[in-house]
């Protein structure tokens, strides 16, 4: 779904078109075009006699439909037919196809059998889709309104995405449509650990919940730390972790239309924020990394996820974040080139730990560094060709604090609003 935002982002900016496109993809079941007949392989003979001209029927072992290869069949042949017709595949997201160049310009992205078109010229989106109904059976959705549970509002400030429909269902689902709302996604005083409570008697009902609302992550980076510490305890819930999620469905009771504004003043430059606490996880001890990229004042990515290792040291721990939030921007700088936007200048990099800037900027090894692994150097390279470059920012104005622990509600507001996150639902 980065793609996805980023594609959103990118139209947004630059007033491309977006069109939403669903696909019939029946053809798996044999039933594409009903004037088609099956026909018995070459060289099969048959002791029925097929001099009256009866077509004959062909008994179906298997049906493709429903199978482990099914999927890809179909890609395949959507991928085959979208090659043909002079899309390029993407080589750093094979979901995204792009065609043409400057106002011929447009850009595919696949989902299944749901496709989003975008495009400055109308009239070549609507070529898009004559030359796909020509192969296939589909519907043209006009713009964008609603895609994957998504909902799209378009003002003269720019598009909006939240998941508005999805949240209050879930708060239907689970009875929190009446109860108080809360201020914060989680309780700064609450440790989670697997010891304390009693074992839930329905932990099922724990694990879907937990389910829906990584979905709901997609669209609400507010609430991505919280479900990530919850996440861990799906296999053995207790009463503490049910407790710190019901506090979680009521602090999206006090903003279930919350998403993020996509500006449309918003410049095409990449920046990211990076941190990272230290051995903040009571059982394994792990660090988390989190992450913020911005394309101009748009969100377009986000991260919250334990480290693989144990950390020494908190410059080791934020080294390591240095290096995912690299690793993401990298890939956001191929997308970008596959938009035909070229970064000119290099990607920003905000990060409040000297230590961990240092580490990355000299291409020395001392004893406290010499137990980093060497996959987590590949910054210096980054560094060295001007793709990326180290700023120190305040401790205060730094903005992945929310991926990397729970925050008081005045600095959570805060943080958020910086993000363009907002209801546009609420009253002002």
């Amino acid at each position: 779904m980065v793609t996805f935002k980023l594609l959103f982002a990118i139209s947004t900016i630059k007033e491309w078109h977006i069109l939403q496109i669903d696909i019939n993809n029946a053809f798996l079941n044999g039933d594409l075009n009903e004037d088609v007949y099956m026909t018995l392989p070459p060289g099969l003979t048959t002791s029925q006699s097929v001099d009256t001209g009866a077509p004959l029927v062909c008994k179906l072992q298997k049906s493709i439909y429903g199978l482990k290869q099914s999927s890809r069949q179909w890609y395949k042949k959507l991928t085959d037919a979208l090659l043909q017709d002079g899309f390029k595949q993407s080589q750093a997201d094979y979901t995204l196809f792009t065609r043409g160049t400057d106002d011929d310009f447009v850009a595919l992205l696949v989902y299944v059998d749901d496709i989003v078109l975008t495009g400055l010229n109308i009239h070549t989106l609507q070529q898009v889709q004559q030359s796909l109904h020509q192969q296939f059976k589909l519907k043209a959705l006009g713009e964008l309104r609603y895609f994957l549970g998504f909902e799209i509002a378009k003002s003269k400030e720019g598009l909006f995405l939240s998941q508005r429909k999805y949240t209050l269902q879930l708060l239907d689902d689970t009875s929190f449509s009446g109860c108080k709302p809360a201020k914060t996604p989680m309780d700064p005083r609450t440790k989670l650990d697997d010891q304390q409570g009693e074992p839930l008697t329905n932990p099922s009902a724990y694990r879907q919940l937990i389910g829906k609302l990584l979905y709901l992550t997609l669209s609400r980076p507010d609430i991505t730390y919280a479900v990530n510490n919850l996440s861990p305890f799906m296999s053995t819930p207790r009463t503490q972790h049910l407790q710190a999620l019901n506090h979680l469905i009521r602090y999206l009771k006090g903003s279930p239309g919350q998403g993020i504004l996509y500006s449309t003043t918003s410049s095409l430059k990449l920046c990211g924020f990076s941190d990272s606490d230290w051995a903040s996880c009571p059982i394994t001890r792990r660090s988390t990394t989190g992450f913020c990229i911005f394309l101009g004042e748009c969100l377009i990515s986000w991260k919250t996820k334990k480290q693989p290792t144990i950390s020494k040291s908190s410059a080791k721990a934020k080294y390591r974040a240095l290096a995912a939030t690299t690793s993401e921007i990298t890939w956001l700088q191929y997308l970008l080139s596959d938009f035909q936007i070229q970064q000119t200048s290099s990607a920003f990099i905000y990060c409040d730990n000297q230590s961990a800037i240092h580490i990355a900027n000299n291409p020395t090894c001392h004893e406290r560094t010499k137990h980093i692994e060497l996959d987590c150097h590949f910054i210096r390279d980054k560094i060295n060709n001007s793709t990326i470059r180290l700023i120190p920012v305040s401790s205060t104005l730094q903005l992945v604090d929310a991926f990397t622990r729970p925050l008081p509600a005045t600095t959570l507001t805060s943080h958020i609003r910086k993000m363009s996150i907002y209801d546009i639902y609420s009253p002002p």
